[in-house]
């Protein structure tokens, strides 16, 4: 079943490491069919080094597992929040990796510095709030989705597809496993170099012009788009 899917959520998965965004056991990346109906997504705690396609679990909207002999990511109810409230994503990645994840326990969005990460996220990549204490006592993973989702009430998330979820880490999407990942790993180097401008700047560091940013933006994104092939 979704033999496909399982083998490039597995080499997706398998980026995470080549890439340096997870180590040990953590992370996780999933796909959601075309029907929307399942999804297929990384099992929790297995080593990276001997994970298989065949080791892909895959559930249900309601999380319920369909095929697979391993149990699912433990992040699996926040994936399944994000696809129901993104419709157009149709893949998730999740890491700890390290600057993103500095940011998120400082409790820090991303902000816009320069023309790098305006090629992807179009202003800054939003922290959320806290989750409260009887929101993590009741569902801890499906309220981590719900309120990522409320964090984008009034963003697009196709506009900035990510996020960093307060005291947690970044969670990364899109419109499949690759593209997902590589916009984990331009959110992990665009944290690392607003690290770096923060320090280096003999005053505050300011974002860019938001004209700069919608330069670098559009260029990439939208039906004028002019980066890249035809």
């Amino acid at each position: 079943m979704l033999e496909e899917l399982k083998q490039e959520v597995l080499q997706a998965n398998l980026k995470l490491v080549e890439y340096g965004l997870v180590i040990l056991t953590w992370g996780n990346v999933s796909a959601i069919t075309a029907d929307r109906k399942y999804v297929v997504i990384k099992p929790s705690g297995v080593d990276y080094a001997v994970m298989k396609a065949e080791d892909m679990v895959v559930t249900d909207l309601d999380g319920h597992v369909v095929e697979g002999t391993l149990r699912p990511s433990s992040d699996l109810d926040t994936h399944l929040a994000i696809y129901r409230a993104f419709p157009a994503v149709n893949a998730v990645v999740h890491t700890h990796s390290r600057y993103a994840t500095a940011l998120a326990q400082a409790e820090r969005s991303l902000p816009c510095y320069g023309t790098t990460h305006a090629d992807t996220f179009y202003g800054e990549v939003p922290c959320t709030r806290h989750l409260t204490a009887e929101e993590v006592a009741e569902n801890y993973e499906a309220n981590t989705g719900v309120v990522i989702a409320e964090t984008f009430r009034e963003k697009d998330p196709q506009a900035v597809p990510a996020v960093l979820v307060r005291k947690h880490g970044p969670f990364a999407w899109g419109p499949n496993c690759r593209k997902a990942v590589e916009t984990a790993l331009i959110l992990e180097e665009t944290a690392h170099m607003a690290l770096l401008t923060e320090q280096m700047s003999q005053r505050s560091a300011e974002p860019a012009p938001q004209y700069l940013q919608d330069k670098h933006y559009f260029r990439k994104h939208g039906p004028n788009a002019t980066y890249g092939q035809k």
